[in-house]
């Protein structure tokens, strides 16, 4: 879950390399180097710390020369130390490297290498990877690299120089990596927020390939040597998409954008009372009608998603749905067939778990469709057809913005299964899509709430634990919020279905213990939750209750509320995360805690 970039070209690599990857921070933060090379050495520099940190400490702008690699770490293998930071360097010092992934069998190479008398100097599984790359250097470093990759088991994006070659190597293996062609300067960078403000075209290398790069070209190879043609993509982002553009954190700017953020997943694809989904969903009528069962694979927030999409998808379509955590999926042999549809959900599309159970759903014989925000990215290529979010570039590590439009995504879906199937009539579809168009201003007069929520998060800042409630299709959100809290905030928080309090949770509610409920009027359990919101006041609790507008009824029993417009009830989560997105948000920010950069978390979950 490193930030890796590479330059070259014709203007000095380390301010380049630098911008570059403060873009990707959000990818890794406890240390940062570059190494350039220039008249027949290696140049480098790192430390431990955030790039601004150790930029003040080391001064990139130092290294000179118009080739070079860089790298911001977030540790998997090695404490986080001087000596683990990349790029990493052989004995001889004419070869450094960056890599992003997990390297199974570095024990074995290192012990194999150790024997042959190279020197480590980290605990890292990266420098295996360098040292057997000298190992096997012949004058030809493509070829040194294509026969230290036959020995590696695991996940790579690497980036190679030689102090004596005017060549960038690239190679990848179940880690992200992109190439970015420019005009007489090449890239390579493992998102594509990094190079935005050079180019736009880029090359998606897949797995098991191998770039060389030059100032004036390039090309790619499989691992067998043989060289393979690649397609050109036009990135539709402009780097100011990933830019803060005067908010004082990148998650607050991604919350506030919810609402273009969902007028951007419907757009094109509902008029009138159709659903036009039907290209890029990829199933033919007849197929999805023989669908008896839905698998929703993800991880983290986007796992809490499929449990939204799985209420919407059960009550709708009458098709029964699972919800797997991706990185427990692949594990226990799952029973699907060609009958059974799999849907993936990432922002990322590069989350090695779901990637991983993807391709195993896919063995089986199950149709696979994606939901994921980057183009291009790995899940996307290897989905057999992938629905896009548009939600723009993510920065946060929080997800926010990516939340909503795939909720909305699903609810897309679950409609057009229901029309097809004939469980929705036209005046039904009609409704929900007009339901889903209220959407953008509703969300936005939630917005307008702000410095309300704000007012409260100074009131709970320093409590040490929260507790979120709430049942049905809110309980995923209470999940979230309390997912949302400590993740930022670092405050202790648990979601739980409302009715399961009695059953545990309600032994450590006392006057200490703020007590979040969803508790919107349209809910069909309205009042078994209005019960619970009693038994949880009845024992000293505080309560914070999400409520529909106007409803008296719950506003008489809590302490605080947060009111969001009325819907319908399969689309208040989309209302009713936003109050608890900016209650974590302002909550982490008065304690002073770092919430694009979260401690221990990084954007893309890229190894396993």
């Amino acid at each position: 879950m490193c930030g890796i970039v590479g330059y070259i070209g014709g203007r000095q690599a380390s301010g380049i390399l630098l911008n570059s990857i403060k873009r990707l921070e959000y990818r890794g933060y406890d240390s940062a180097g570059i190494a350039t090379t220039i008249g027949g050495k290696i140049l480098l520099k790192k430390d431990i710390g955030k790039i601004d940190e150790v930029d003040k400490k080391v001064n990139f702008s130092e290294l000179k020369g118009d080739i070079g690699i860089a790298h911001t770490r977030w540790a998997t293998c090695g404490k986080v130390t001087k000596d683990n930071a990349h790029p990493h360097t052989g004995c001889g010092g004419k070869i450094a490297i960056i890599h992003n992934g997990i390297i199974e069998n570095h024990s074995e190479l290192h012990e194999e290498l150790a024997e042959k008398g190279h020197r480590f100097v980290s605990e890292t599984d990266t420098e295996v990877i360098v040292h057997l790359i000298e190992d096997n250097y012949k004058g030809d470093l493509k070829e040194a690299v294509l026969v230290a990759l036959k020995k590696l088991e695991g996940s790579y994006a690497l980036g190679v120089i030689h102090s004596d070659h005017n060549e960038l190597v690239a190679a990848r293996n179940d880690s992200p990596l992109i190439i970015g062609v420019g005009d007489g300067e090449n890239f390579i960078a493992s998102d594509v927020p990094a190079i935005l403000d050079h180019t736009k075209k880029v090359i998606y290398l897949d797995n098991e390939e191998v770039a060389v790069l030059k100032k004036d070209g390039l090309e790619v190879f499989g691992l067998d040597g043989n060289k393979r043609e690649k397609e050109v993509h036009e990135v539709d982002w402009d780097s100011t998409q990933a830019e803060k553009q005067g908010y004082k954190h990148f998650m607050l700017k991604e919350i506030f954008e919810q609402p273009q953020a969902v007028t951007e997943a419907i757009k094109g694809r509902v008029e009138d009372s159709n659903i036009m989904i039907k290209d890029e969903i990829g199933l033919s009528e007849e197929q999805i009608k023989k669908i008896n069962r839905i698998i929703i694979v993800a991880c983290g927030t986007s796992w809490h998603a499929g449990l939204v999409g799985e209420f919407m998808l059960e009550e709708l379509v009458d098709i029964p749905v699972e919800v797997e955590y991706a990185s427990e999926f692949r594990y226990r042999d799952p029973i699907v067939d060609e009958n059974t549809l799999v849907i993936a959900i990432s922002q990322s599309g590069e989350t090695a778990d779901t990637l991983a159970a993807l391709r195993e759903a896919k063995k089986k014989g199950a149709k696979v469709v994606s939901i994921v925000n980057v183009k291009g990215s790995s899940i996307d290529r290897e989905s057999d057809s992938v629905i896009y979010t548009y939600a723009g570039p993510e920065i946060g590590v929080a997800s926010t913005k990516a939340f909503t439009s795939q909720l909305v995504v699903l609810y897309l879906i679950t409609v057009y299964f229901g029309k097809l199937k004939g469980l929705l009539p036209e005046e039904q579809v009609r409704n929900r899509v007009r339901d889903l168009r209220k959407l953008p201003l509703q969300m936005q007069s939630v917005l307008e709430e702000k410095d309300y929520i704000k007012l409260h998060a100074e009131k709970f800042y320093q409590r040490k634990n929260a507790l979120y409630l709430g049942r049905g299709i809110n309980y995923p959100i209470a999940l979230e919020g309390a997912l949302k809290l400590k993740e930022i905030s670092y405050i202790h928080a648990e979601g739980y279905p409302a009715a399961e309090m009695k059953h545990g949770p309600i032994a450590l509610i006392d006057k200490d213990m703020p007590v979040v409920f969803i508790a919107t009027k349209d809910d069909r359990t309205y009042k078994k939750v209005l019960s619970n919101i009693e038994e949880v006041k009845s024992r000293g609790g505080e309560v914070i209750a999400i409520e529909s507008k106007g409803d008296d009824d719950v506003k008489k029993i809590v302490d605080h509320n947060f009111y969001i417009p009325e819907n319908s009830y399969i689309l208040t989560p989309i209302l009713a995360v936003i109050p608890l997105q900016l209650l974590a948000y302002y909550i982490a920010d008065l304690k002073g805690c770092s919430v694009d950069n979260p401690r221990n978390l990084a954007k893309a979950v890229s190894v396993e």
